[in-house]
């Protein structure tokens, strides 16, 4: 059945016609929040964590119209035929089940009839067994020491969910395991994980689903030359994450384990798969990578069974449309309030802008409607010393702060500055900076004036414990496919990295006859030349 486009539904209509309401000086959040009950009625506890949109630009009008269109584009249904195996990723066709990555209960997930839960058990006992052996000294280096560095070859959704949670969880990291990632094919990023490792130590985890991804392969190939060199066996020194069957895979080139991903999940999606799996139990313990499994599948049940005025994510993502496609607002900052949480931002880029970001429905139609705002952030306080002259003062976007209750270290009673604990001096500034974008200064002279209404939300969670962290991370993959559900797209493929690609591999092509002392093609474009010339020695200030 053909899905109709978003701005065919009443509800739509419904909201167009209250955010033009929402214009009026009535409705500026400083009078918005003087309402009595404003937060009890804007905020929502669910799937461990806590959400507060008491300071978006809404009325309960505006909530109901949107929880209409949840109603009309059947959200959570089309949820939970996403976690039962349905096949959603329609040009690709097949499922999305980055949800049955981190089931820990026995319950069939089908696809085309066949249950795919024994293969994702056994790649995680496959996990357990690897990363016990490797802790307990059964599986080493050529020479036999034990393995503490671990390096990450692999790029995008490869690298920056493992990324994110790494950092998040620094603190759990096993004694004396130290973690790095080789994503840029910039011989820079190779050089300084070198540099940091200890080579007879490391353990280099190569990730790619084809094991053909050109940067990946590159980097790949320079650490087998640098294990060559430093007279260790590859063989002895790498495991691969990869496709059953893809060259990764090859028994005629032998690893100390190859672990399988599957079709029906997505990269930016993986990091509750092997892709995140492999490292972050070597990195942290098994122990801990089940915790982030746990955490992740609370968020997801909540998520296929909550009421809309109860679902966190969706709330998330109804707000994401209401801010997106009838307040005009082009931009959203994630500003975590936790500095372990400072590689968040970069995750859900990711997540978001690479599932999010289409130009055509689900039907190859163009769209009526924008979608997938642009995504940034940094973690607050520093935040505030880096663009917030921008959100207070220029161009408004909304912002989603995020709060942790309990710190990791306990030591910050020792010194107060001004009376208080660092802790609760972040605090003072996540809760002071929301209350600011939203009310403003109306008074002073121009330059010191703050328009306000400027919307925001806030999501707590209670510690940076490995559950909570799980549920964050299924929180904003949560998000992202059910705001993809209402605009009627496909979170899931990713064409619009390739024509790049494509490109670079025909100068890529140029540069090995350059390389061979042929003559550059006759066709390529001259801006093109100019940098392949500059590159070979050229002056460029000579065009």
């Amino acid at each position: 059945m053909p899905l109709d486009s978003p701005i065919t539904l009443p509800a739509w209509a419904a909201l167009n016609d209250l955010a033009a309401r929402m214009q009026g000086p009535e409705h500026h959040l400083r009078r918005l929040l003087e309402a009595p009950g404003r937060l009890e009625a804007f905020s929502v506890a669910g799937g461990g964590l806590f959400y507060d949109y008491s300071r978006q630009r809404v009325i309960p009008a505006v909530m109901d119209a949107l929880f209409d269109l949840a109603s009309q584009r059947d959200l959570v249904g089309s949820f939970r035929r996403m976690v039962s195996g349905e096949i959603v990723n329609t040009t690709e066709g097949r499922a999305a089940l980055h949800t049955a990555a981190r089931r820990l209960d026995q319950t069939p997930v089908r696809v085309s009839g066949r249950d795919v839960m024994p293969e994702i058990r056994a790649v995680r006992e496959q996990i357990r067994e690897f990363a016990t052996a490797v802790h307990a000294g059964r599986i080493t280096g050529s020479t036999g020491k034990p393995f503490r560095d671990i390096v990450v070859v692999g790029i995008g959704g490869s690298y920056l969910g493992a990324a994110f949670a790494a950092h998040a969880l620094a603190e759990d990291a096993r004694p004396g395991m130290r973690l790095h990632f080789l994503a840029n094919v910039d011989i820079h990023n190779f050089g300084r994980v070198v540099a940091a490792i200890d080579p007879e130590a490391t353990l280099w985890v190569v990730i790619s689903k084809s094991y053909t991804t050109t940067e990946t392969m590159a980097n790949a190939l320079q650490a087998e030359h640098f294990m060559r060199a430093k007279g260790l066996d590859p063989a002895r020194h790498t495991v691969t994450v990869t496709a059953k069957g893809s060259p990764g895979d090859d028994p005629a080139r032998p690893v100390l384990a190859a672990f399988h991903m599957f079709d029906f999940i997505g990269g930016r999606y993986s990091v509750t798969s092997a892709v995140g799996g492999v490292p972050l139990s070597l990195y942290l313990g098994y122990e801990r990578f089940e915790a982030l499994l746990m955490g992740a599948a609370e968020m997801d049940q909540h998520a296929a069974e909550a009421p809309a005025e109860e679902n966190l994510p969706l709330l998330a993502a109804l707000l994401t449309v209401w801010n997106t496609n009838f307040l005009g607002y082009p931009a959203m900052g994630i500003i975590p309030y936790a500095e372990p949480l400072a590689r968040l931002p970069a995750h859900v880029q990711q997540l978001n802008m690479e599932s999010n970001g289409k130009s055509v429905d689900l039907e190859g139609r163009f769209l009526a409607v924008s979608t997938g705002p642009i995504i940034f952030g940094e973690p607050g306080t520093c935040a505030q010393h880096s663009f917030f002259q921008l959100a207070h003062q220029g161009r408004p976007f909304p912002i989603e702060f995020i709060g942790v209750v309990q710190p990791r270290y306990s030591m910050q009673d020792k010194a107060r500055h001004k009376d208080v604990t660092n802790h609760q001096e972040l605090w003072a500034n996540l809760v002071a900076q929301s209350r600011a974008l939203a009310v403003g200064k109306p008074e002073g002279t121009p330059e010191r004036r703050f328009e306000g209404n400027r919307p925001s939300s806030t999501l707590l969670m209670e510690d940076l414990g490995a559950i909570n962290v799980g549920r964050l991370l299924s929180f904003y993959e949560a998000r992202t496919v059910f705001e993809a559900f209402v605009w009627g797209i496909n979170p899931f493929d990713q064409f619009g990295v390739e024509l790049g690609k494509t490109m670079a591999a025909g100068l890529r092509r140029a540069l090995a006859d350059q390389n061979a002392g042929r003559p550059l093609p006759d066709d390529l474009d001259p801006i093109a030349r100019f940098y392949l010339r500059t590159l070979a020695g050229g002056r460029w200030d000579q065009i």
